[in-house]
């Protein structure tokens, strides 16, 4: 989709839909959707008498949030067709609900054949958001509400695809910050996207080699620094969790280094690192899971595409600061060769970990990911992991992400992040006791501590290997939860969410 700003009234624009807003509760349109409501009104333009007012007071549009309505405009306008979004209650406006109308508008546009929309921003006036941040809310909701993956698809396109989007502003002292909102929004939306896309895919199309192809190929586009370990490598450097995870896969294991790494002083040069579970499938080894359900499985990697969004976004937004992300990639199979439990595994950090369960795999090939960070004497570190089936019971599907943290300054910079994104995270304690329950008879630590308090035993299993000598900054995202959605919602779509990568952004933009 092509993006464009341009300095106009947005009810002389030619195209084949305009995009305006109203609050909930409003009875009489006023700014630019005024603008509009009076261009449809009768012809001696009397106040109150537009399409808009008169939709209003029928009762068939009332303002709540992702709510649409469609108003066909008879020639009175270039435009054919005006989508009305509604923003929802005044008080409870935000950046994300700007997001949200953006998407659930572009979506009605592009399902009603529309090609060429263009859009108001959503939120710059009465809504209270600056103009840069509401044109990046208004172009991501667009990008994002209007995805569709059809890779799979014997017939690729349906004809149904919105090729550009014009923001349109008429102030022109607004128009640089409009112009740099929109063009960091088309960043991060595509960013998002090509997480979803990764997770959408098939596992038989994406597994650990075909996603360090697209981590390189990303990698060049964008002038991040790429460094991916092959199986050789991995065991050279002894990661002992992550190979015997992906022992039992015909598909070896890769590890991947992504560094984006501008010019900065030499004493703000220590980077941040990003972490993201890379399990291409998952079918708990050889602690097999139940058949059904189990195809959602190849979104086992979606912390992993968090990481790669937000690597790819921050590049592109030429972010003034070090970040590294690793990610580690294996298939969890339950071959000939596939770790058992009772296998004692000797970690990257020469911890030594009994295997209880192989389907507690995720946690393993995290632990030598955390380590390794180490190396870079981090500022902070995030890891992001569809970890435990216990933090979705715990908050909910598609609700929230759980977070663990052994710092309370950086753990609340990354909670303000996701909640400037709308990304839900809740706080959830890191406990001692929680340790005593991992402890073993024969190795240093196992790998579960049974299913009552697992999503705690499973965030101090990972501390295990942040703790002690180069310790650092560390907050952990369980975010098994926040995989799919069900619904077309604002700008969420059916399939991948793409959780975790604007608020991966957001953070290394604030710290």
């Amino acid at each position: 989709m092509q993006v464009s700003v341009v300095n106009r009234q947005i009810q002389a624009t030619a195209a084949d839909a305009i995009i305006v807003n109203l609050f909930e509760g409003v009875t009489t349109p006023g700014g630019a959707t005024g603008a509009v409501d009076t261009a449809l009104g009768s012809s001696d333009g009397a106040p109150g008498d537009g399409a808009i007012s008169r939709l209003i007071r029928l009762g068939d549009f009332t303002g709540k949030l992702n709510e649409v309505a469609v108003i066909y405009t008879h020639g009175l306008i270039p435009a054919p067709r005006v989508i009305v979004a509604g923003l929802g209650k005044r008080d409870e406006f935000t950046a994300d609900r700007a997001r949200q109308a953006s998407g659930a508008a572009a979506r009605k546009a592009r399902d009603l054949g529309c090609k060429r929309i263009a859009t108001i921003v959503h939120g710059s006036g009465i809504g209270g958001l600056n103009p840069r941040e509401a044109a990046q809310a208004t172009v991501e909701g667009a990008l994002l509400g209007t995805y569709q993956f059809r890779e799979h698809k014997s017939k690729n396109n349906d004809g149904k695809a919105i090729e550009e989007l014009i923001v349109v502003e008429y102030d022109t002292s607004k128009l640089p910050e409009i112009e740099a909102g929109a063009r960091a929004g088309e960043i991060v939306a595509q960013a998002v996207n090509a997480a979803r896309t990764l997770i959408n895919r098939a596992p038989n199309v994406l597994y650990p080699e075909t996603f360090a192809q697209a981590a390189q190929e990303m990698a060049a586009r964008t002038g991040l620094k790429c460094t991916v370990l092959a199986e050789t490598g991995i065991a050279e450097a002894r990661m002992g969790g992550v190979m015997a995870v992906a022992q039992g896969s015909a598909h070896p294991p890769r590890f991947i280094i992504l560094a984006h790494e501008p010019d900065v002083p030499t004493d703000d040069s220590r980077p941040i690192v990003f972490i993201g579970k890379g399990v291409t499938f998952d079918t708990g080894g050889i602690s097999i899971k139940p058949t059904e359900g189990m195809q959602a499985m190849k979104a086992d990697m979606s912390g992993a595409a968090a990481v790669f969004g937000a690597m790819q976004a921050i590049a592109g937004l030429q972010v003034p600061r070090r970040v590294i992300g690793l990610i580690p990639l294996v298939e969890n199979m339950p071959g000939e060769r596939a770790y058992r439990p009772g296998d004692v595994i000797t970690m990257m950090s020469e911890l030594t970990v009994e295997i209880i369960s192989t389907d507690a795999e995720g946690r393993m090939i995290l632990a030598d990911a955390l380590h390794y960070a180490k190396r870079y004497n981090p500022r902070g570190v995030v890891d992001l992991a569809t970890l435990t089936g216990a933090c979705v019971v715990a908050l909910g599907e598609g609700t929230a992400a759980g977070v663990f943290s052994n710092d309370d300054n950086w753990c609340a910079a990354l909670l303000r992040a996701a909640d400037a994104q709308g990304e839900k995270m809740w706080r959830l304690p890191l406990y001692a006791e929680y340790g005593d329950k991992i402890k073993s008879d024969y190795a240093d630590i196992k790998n579960s501590g049974g299913r009552t308090g697992g999503v705690g035993t499973s965030a101090y299993f990972l501390y295990r290997f942040v703790e002690g000598p180069g310790e650092y900054p560390w907050a952990h995202v369980d975010m098994a939860g926040m995989t799919f959605s069900n619904d077309n919602k604002g700008y969420l779509v059916k399939g991948a969410m793409g959780y975790g990568v604007r608020t991966l952004v957001a953070l290394a933009q604030a710290v």
